[in-house]
């Protein structure tokens, strides 16, 4: 699974990622020359790259993320996680997401993933994340 940390990311994460795992695909927007693009331009970027998208933006990139669904364009993800979740127990849930999450060939198993780490629980009651379009 390739991963790209947006903009307002938390970069202690980034680095505590690649500190566990030193074999982690992962860029952050702002050295992709993106610093300060919409979310959908991140998105189409992201897209393009086949990578799944790591946010605390909860306020507006879901929505773009939908559109992007509804449009019938590609999608790999969306992880939206809380701020208010510990910094180590983000690194092992995003660690045990990417080893479980191999399908044939290294291909990620779906194709449109949001995963809510600990968030905002609407969608699924008792759940630690969503899971949407699976």
């Amino acid at each position: 699974m390739r991963w790209a940390a947006d903009e307002n990311f938390n970069n202690d994460i980034v680095r505590g990622l690649q500190r566990r795992k030193p074999d982690v695909d992962i860029v952050r927007i702002q050295d992709v020359s993106l610093s300060g693009a919409d979310d959908p331009t991140v998105l189409d970027w992201a897209a393009d790259e086949g990578r799944v998208l790591l946010t605390h933006d909860v306020s507006t990139i879901t929505r773009y993320a939908y559109e992007r669904v509804e449009a019938g364009k590609p999608m790999p993800g969306v992880f939206e996680v809380s701020r208010d979740i510990p910094m180590g127990v983000v690194i092992d849930d995003l660690i045990t997401f990417k080893t479980c999450s191999k399908g044939k060939g290294n291909v990620p198993v779906c194709q449109t993933l949001f995963l809510r780490l600990y968030g905002d629980k609407r969608g699924l009651p008792g759940s630690d994340f969503y899971l949407l379009g699976v």
